[in-house]
């Protein structure tokens, strides 16, 4: 069926889901949404702890490797290479129909690993030979410890997710990364047409803790006007954010570096727009998409922001190179003493903290299962 997101797509952003279970793949469901116009899906720890803690779909499986003895680390393994698997099997047609540009599943590292950059490679490794696709990415976080871990997989050929990016200094070191590692390939003779990379940008945690920032000054104000230009700002700050991230990235690849690259069949890493769902009831459902649709770009939706933007969704250029409003709207934050890059380290810190816990809430569910057999 044809909806406005092949029109989405034509237009040059690729939508992918941001939810991955065994549930949606064995009863078709995912692939209702591939016809539906969804070109690659996204996971994380989050989205399988709730997976396995919610429901029943991982019940006779888990049965059989608690049976086999397995401990809860290698039936997390097994439960989630199989489910990845299985989805970029789902996604092969769209990877050979885009000549290796889409068709992608991403699949996270430890995130115990984040500060660990060897044991974190080492990982990733294990992963994409086990795995064994070539439509799989490996999401590795953007902190000090991961950009040495993105040039050395993208060095071996391995396609990465670059993720939890909150500020611009984050998305430079990351495109420097990106560069650096398929300059390596490059001298490995790597074929860098199959080499591809995405920079997740997470746009709506930005609004949702500068706007309680910015609802605590309009609570202590007595002003009128300063209310107003403080209201002024509410969910502005995130696409702002967005717009100084996708203008970097233009310059970036356009530059010599990369332009030298494109004659060895190079791939641009794209901007991916994540946690694109919105928190805000008073803002549109479909807020995170409308105002970041840009050639060049991906939007990892939840499959109720999918549906929305399909209901009442419009393809139209969101995000120019006229950046003077975005700049103004940092500026003025920065004038009330909010600064984006204090608090993009507090999401990144905020984000990594959140996929640990995750992690080990769904080793402990996986436990409790165990205990129940």
């Amino acid at each position: 069926m044809k909806t406005n997101l092949h029109e989405l797509f034509s237009f040059g952003q690729s939508p992918w889901l941001d939810y991955i279970s065994r549930k949606i793949i064995d009863n078709g469901h995912l692939q209702k949404m591939i016809d539906k116009g969804i070109v690659g899906v996204t996971s994380n720890p989050t989205i399988f702890e709730k997976a396995v803690s919610a429901g029943n779909d991982y019940e006779s499986m888990l049965e059989n490797l608690t049976q086999k003895g397995k401990s809860k680390e290698e039936i997390y393994d097994t439960i989630t290479i199989r489910d990845v698997q299985d989805a970029c099997d789902l996604f092969m047609p769209v990877y050979r129909k885009t000549n290796c540009k889409d068709g992608y599943v991403s699949l996270e590292i430890n995130p115990q690993l984040a500060y660990d950059t060897n044991k974190s490679a080492e990982e990733a490794e294990r992963l994409v030979q086990i795995v064994d696709r070539p439509n799989l990415m490996i999401k590795v976080p953007a902190t000090e410890e991961g950009y040495p871990v993105i040039e050395t997989l993208l060095s071996q050929g391995i396609n990465v997710n670059v993720t939890l990016i909150f500020s611009l200094d984050q998305y430079r070191k990351s495109a420097d990364a990106y560069l650096s590692g398929i300059e390596k390939a490059f001298l490995k003779r790597k074929d860098l047409s199959k080499i591809n990379s995405v920079a997740s940008v997470f746009v709506s945690r930005v609004d949702s803790l500068i706007d309680s920032l910015l609802e605590k000054e309009i609570n202590k104000s007595d002003n009128e006007r300063e209310k107003s230009e403080l209201k002024s700002l509410m969910g502005k700050s995130a696409i702002a954010n967005s717009q100084l991230i996708y203008r970097q990235n233009k310059k970036i690849f356009s530059l010599p570096r990369f332009q030298e690259m494109t004659k060895n069949n190079a791939n641009k890493q794209r901007v991916l727009w994540a946690s694109t769902s919105t928190k805000n009831p008073n803002y549109s459902d479909v807020k995170y998409v409308k105002e970041l649709i840009a050639p060049e770009t991906v939007n990892t939706m939840t499959e109720d922001t999918i549906e929305a933007f399909i209901d009442h969704g419009k393809v139209e250029i969101a995000i120019t190179d006229n950046v003077v409003a975005a700049e103004q709207v940092i500026s003025n934050l920065k004038e009330r003493k909010i600064f984006i890059d204090e608090i993009c380290q507090h999401l990144l810190e905020d984000g990594v903290k959140k996929f640990i816990d995750s992690f080990q809430s769904l080793l402990e569910a996986i436990e409790k299962k165990k205990e129940s057999f």
